[in-house]
């Protein structure tokens, strides 16, 4: 499984890449914001900032809802750097999008995906990534994981290369639970993948060696 880190902070993409498991980065417009980000020139400059840093894929997000916009603005992202990946939202116009940018050698990121049906439109236009929001389902009494393990059957069943990106993900049990079902990416906070570190047998473990060697 991949590791992304969902967030437009330097510091802690700096730490991930430094703890030697980051595969990529994904952000999109309220991460950015959150870390007091404004104007175009500015949000396109810490995208090129975020590649510099990692040397995985990097999602960017597009704001337009239609195709016309969709494929100006996701052309534009694509040309900053060879790691950019366009997110493109899962709606009518998006998916015509994907085609496109399929048939252009662009790479995608299709996000806002709460359905099996979605992800399967998602692949068949030629979606590198599919990005369903196990989180927001959790969040309205739905299993997420339940949709990881349905779109992984569908792509396994017709052999789609389109990878899937678990989104929304919150703790530490998201991304061993998305593994198992074999989920191509998860991405998460810092946060998320640190605590995977942990264990208090660990802890303990290493208290008690440290204090045999003092003796």
């Amino acid at each position: 499984m991949k590791f992304f880190i969902d967030t437009a902070n330097l510091a802690q993409i700096k730490e991930a890449e430094d703890l030697g498991v980051l595969d990529g980065v994904t952000t999109n417009p309220s991460l950015m914001a959150k870390e007091g980000i404004k104007g175009e020139a500015n949000i396109l400059k810490h995208y090129v900032d975020i590649c510099n840093i990692v040397s995985g894929d990097v999602s960017a997000e597009v704001i337009s809802t239609e195709f016309e916009g969709i494929k100006k603005e996701g052309e534009a992202l694509a040309s900053l750097h060879k790691q950019i990946v366009v997110k493109v939202p899962m709606i009518k116009d998006g998916v015509k999008a994907l085609k496109y940018f399929s048939s252009k050698g662009i790479k995608t990121n299709c996000t806002l995906v709460f359905s099996a049906g979605q992800a399967l439109l998602a692949a068949k236009a030629g979606a590198t990534y599919v990005s369903p929001f196990i989180g927001r389902l959790d969040d309205v009494s739905t299993d997420g994981l339940d949709l990881i393990r349905d779109i992984r059957t569908i792509y396994d069943n017709y052999r789609y290369k389109t990878q899937i990106l678990a989104a929304s993900v919150r703790h530490p049990m998201h991304i061993i639970n998305c593994a198992k079902l074999g989920a191509d990416v998860a991405t998460c906070p810092l946060s998320a993948i640190t605590a995977l570190l942990k264990h208090p047998l660990t802890d303990s473990g290493l208290a008690q060696f440290l204090a045999d060697a003092k003796k």
